[in-house]
Parts: structure tokens; C-alpha cells; sequence
């Protein structure tokens, strides 16, 4: 039986409403001040208080603030005559839960309790249902033939569902979303395989989706040629879920509006996150930049040329911006502090390109720090994390000083990543490189059931790098094991989040226009 408080001076004239209340299920207990109201509270339980906004002594909006200070979770109904909207807002400034005018009828007091009282369980019940219907158009959706206009609406469509969970305790829908999910990543694979390469082999970008070698040309390069100050900022390995997260932080500078690509393959920082800046695909990189282009695991030699890569792209667009195009990497808070210091210096020239490297150090630093694994134990706390940073950094403030100077801002990612929750086993030589959702080298073996294998690297735009060189792409959550201590790789790997291979986690990848409010 849930229980109410309500406190008012003329008690005995709302009697016929408490029986009300009584008859419908409620406990009713009265007191006709505040103090006896701040005393009630503080020795019982209860579950909403009533409170008179007028009463001799000590007044509504002063006993509203002693019960919140006792239990600041405890919901209160303010009751007044008073219609000002200045004392409207003061109360509502007080954190009162909801209010009403007198004279109220009975009907108009139960369904203030209730909607305060049963919102959790009405909403949870609502939710159920619409979870319900909406799995199961999941699982149509299925059947048909998706186009990729399609398969991005999916994408979006599983991402702010699970997002819808993340402030319930709705867990048995979270497992049967990411059951769903993994069928409709098995589908996906399948997609990709059959179209990626006529995809990558398209002269037209109208006769394919948008890919990472068609950003800066589709997005910055026209802005830049109608003289425009420009800045582009890649959040590397950002997942669509996590920019949704992201995304009420800039409402109060911008104006935002997305759209929505696919990460070329793999979608790994080497080969997505350079065909991002060089408008080329691997293979085109290693042909016509022979010394901008390495796929040797050195850490920041993968990537240490994005700005050559972006100057080059921006001249074969007729755009020699010189030293008006800056660059900056953020690898750690220092860097972030440098950027904000020096705002005003990287702001002078007609484009700003910014790299920030957070979210991916965070999905790797995953897998070796057990404690970082409890603090992200799922991707809903991944999101959380992710906020906490992008709140508590000097980003925000990057971010003022760029509206300010309105500027055409564009942000995007270069890939996502996925929780890699099964293992498979691989076969290679010493040289097979290390990277656990794609792999590429000489004599490859792996089950072709959760990996795409690419014999003839030269169809998806891959580098050969030797005669006999072939690539291994994940599909799905699977990552890739050796044999060798197979079972103590697999067990360190598993539920880490990893990139590089076909998941609509790591393909599908929103690109944010911002447009500055501030004059």
C-alpha cells in the first residue's frame, strides 16, 4: 500500500477526497502544518506528500524546502490558490515535483499520485510493449532486401534502442537486443561481402554510399572553395551510439545536422582513418604516395602523415591552402590544454583539422587494465565513460571558442568498434600481422563461416604487399585467435571492444554538420 502525506491547515474540508484516496488502495495520513509535515516525513516512510502552498506559520515553499533537504528523492505536490507564474516558478525552482490549483476534485488528486507514483511501472510496461513490437520488426526487416539507405536506418534503429535501456532495468531486453543484434550483423556480413567490392570499384559516388575517401570532398572541400573557415574533427573509433551521447553538449553553441557513411575496409585507423584524410583507398595511397604510406605496426607511424595526406587531397581539389591549413593531434589532457591555449593561433588559417585519440586508447587500454573491464563492463557503460570525458574536458571549451568563430564545423569518426565476444581460429606465418579482427599476410586459414577472406586484395582496394598476400576480415563479434595458447588469448581477449573488422558497429559511422549560433 503506498502511502501519502498531505499537509493542510483546512484538513477536515477535503475528507471526501481522503476517503477517495483510501478507497482507491492509498494510505492517507494528515497534519494541518509544516512542522508536524518536516516531523511526519523525518520519522516515517512515505511515498509522496501532499503540501498546501498557504498555511499559518510556517508556509508551503519553507516546508517544501525542509522535506526535500530530510529526502530529496521524496515526490511533493504543491496545492495553491495562488495562480502567479512567478510562485509557479519559484516552487518549480524548489524542485516540486508537480502542482495543482485549488479547488481540486478527487479525480484531479489520484492522478497527480499516479502519475507520479506509477510512472516507473507504466513506463516499463509501455516500454515492454513497444520492445516487443519492435523486435519483432527487427526480425522482419530481416527477409526483405535491404538497400543501404536501409541498413543505416537499422543501424540507428538498434543503437537508440539500446540507448532507450540505459536508465531502466530492463537487462532481459538488453540480451535479447544483442541477440538480435548479432543476427542482424550476420546479415550484414553478408551484404558487405556481396556489394563492398563493386562499391570500391564505383567511379560515381552517386552509384554507392558514402565512404571514408569521399568526406572531405563531399563535405569540406566546397566549403573551403566558397571561402570559408573550416574545421574538421576526427574523434577516433566513435561509435554512433556514443556520438548520440555526445550530441546535447553542442546544442547550446550549434545547430546539428547528420548524415550518415560507411568506413571503408578494414575499418582500422591505418586504412580508414588514412582514406579518410587522403580521399584514396589503400591500395591508391601506396601506389601514389609511396612515402607517406606504411602498414608496419609502429604505433604512430601508421598514421603520421594526415596532414601531408589531407594537403595532397585538398591541391588535387585546385586548394593550396599552405600554412593556412592546421593540424593537431590530441593523444592525452596536455594536448587538449595545448589546443585550448593556442585556439586563437590554429584558428587563423582557413582549415583545422584536429585528430583526438581518446575513445580509442580507452577501448584498447580495456583489455589490459582489469580494472578499466569493471568500469566498462558493457557498451552502455562505454557511452557513460565516454560522456564523463567529453564532459570533464577541455573540449568543451575548444568547442565555444570554434562557435565563436564561426567557423563550418564537421565532425566525424574514422571507425567504431565491437565487442568481441567469440574467438576463431587463425593460421599464418611470423609475418601475418597481430590485429584481432583483420588479418592479412601469406597462407592464411580461418572458418569462413565468421571471416570474409579476400584472395585478391586488388577487388577491395588493398595493398598486395607481396604475390601471395591475402586479408582475413572478421565478421559479426568474432575475433581472431592462433592456436598457439589458443585458450589463454582467448580468454584475455574476450568482451574486449576491437575494430577492423564488418559489424554495422564499426561500418556505419554518422557525419555531424555544425552550424555556430553565436553571432
Amino acid at each position: 500500500m503506498q502511502r501519502i502525506l498531505w499537509v493542510d491547515d483546512e484538513i477536515e474540508m477535503l475528507e471526501a477526497h481522503i476517503i477517495f484516496l483510501k478507497e482507491k488502495g492509498y494510505q492517507v495520513d494528515t497534519v494541518t502544518n509544516g512542522n508536524d509535515a518536516v516531523y511526519q516525513v523525518g520519522n516515517n516512510e512515505y511515498d509522496i506528500v501532499l503540501l498546501d502552498e498557504t498555511m499559518p506559520g510556517k508556509d508551503g515553499l519553507t516546508t517544501l524546502n525542509e522535506i526535500k533537504d530530510l529526502k530529496p528523492q521524496l515526490p511533493v505536490i504543491m496545492i495553491t490558490k495562488n495562480e502567479e507564474e512567478s510562485l509557479m516558478e519559484e516552487a518549480i525552482g524548489k524542485r516540486i515535483d508537480d502542482y495543482l490549483t485549488k479547488p481540486v476534485n478527487p479525480s484531479q488528486i489520484l492522478m497527480a499520485c499516479k502519475k507520479l507514483l506509477d510512472r516507473k511501472e507504466i513506463i516499463t510496461e509501455k516500454r515492454s510493449e513497444q520492445y516487443a513490437r519492435e523486435l519483432a520488426q527487427l526480425s522482419l526487416s530481416l527477409s526483405d532486401n535491404l538497400d543501404r539507405d536501409e541498413w543505416i536506418h537499422l543501424a540507428l534503429k538498434m543503437a537508440r534502442m539500446d540507448m532507450d535501456l540505459d536508465n531502466t532495468h530492463e537487462q532481459d531486453y538488453r540480451q535479447i537486443l544483442y541477440d538480435q543484434r548479432r543476427e542482424i550483423n550476420v546479415e550484414f556480413g553478408k551484404y558487405i561481402e556481396r556489394n563492398y567490392p563493386h562499391w570500391v570499384k564505383e567511379p560515381n559516388p552517386q552509384n554507392r554510399p558514402t565512404l571514408s575517401v569521399d568526406i572531405v570532398s563531399k563535405y569540406i572541400v566546397p566549403k573551403l572553395k566558397q571561402k570559408e573557415k573550416v574545421v574538421f574533427i576526427v574523434i577516433d573509433c566513435l561509435r554512433m551510439d556514443q556520438w548520440f551521447t555526445l550530441e546535447p553538449f553542442f546544442y547550446d553553441w550549434f545547430r546539428v545536422d547528420k548524415e550518415y557513411y560507411y568506413s571503408i575496409l578494414p575499418t582500422a585507423t591505418p586504412f580508414s582513418r588514412n582514406a579518410l584524410f587522403s580521399g584514396l583507398y589503400p591500395v591508391e595511397i601506396e601506389k601514389m604516395y609511396p612515402d607517406l604510406w606504411t602498414m608496419e605496426e609502429d604505433g604512430e607511424g601508421l598514421n603520421r602523415y594526415e596532414k601531408e595526406l589531407l594537403d595532397l587531397q585538398l591541391r588535387r581539389s585546385s586548394l593550396d591552402l599552405g600554412n593556412d591549413l592546421k593540424y593537431v593531434k590530441i593523444m592525452n589532457r596536455n594536448d587538449m590544454r595545448n589546443l585550448e591555449k593556442n585556439m586563437n593561433n590554429y584558428l587563423d588559417g582557413q582549415m583545422l583539422a584536429i585528430v583526438i585519440n581518446f575513445v580509442d586508447i580507452l577501448a584498447h587500454s580495456r583489455s589490459d587494465l582489469p580494472i578499466l573491464k569493471e568500469i566498462v563492463p558493457d557498451e552502455a557503460a562505454f557511452r557513460s565513460l565516454t560522456r564523463s570525458w567529453f564532459a570533464h574536458s577541455p573540449i568543451t571549451e575548444v568547442l565555444r571558442q570554434i562557435a565563436k568563430s564561426g567557423a563550418s564545423t564537421f565532425i566525424t569518426s574514422d571507425h567504431g568498434s565491437v565487442r568481441g565476444l567469440r574467438g576463431t581460429k587463425v593460421i599464418g606465418d611470423r609475418e601475418t600481422s597481430t590485429n584481432l579482427r583483420y588479418k592479412y599476410g601469406r597462407s592464411l586459414k580461418a572458418d569462413a563461416k565468421n571471416a570474409i577472406f579476400i584472395k585478391n586484395p586488388g577487388e577491395w582496394n588493398l595493398p598486395m604487399r607481396g604475390i601471395n598476400t591475402t586479408y582475413l576480415i572478421a565478421k559479426e563479434d568474432y575475433y581472431f585467435v592462433y592456436p598457439t595458447n589458443y585458450n589463454k588469448y582467448l580468454n584475455y581477449y574476450r568482451d574486449s571492444f576491437q575494430h577492423g573488422g564488418v559489424s554495422l558497429e564499426e561500418m556505419i559511422l554518422p557525419i555531424v554538420k555544425l552550424e555556430s549560433k553565436i553571432g
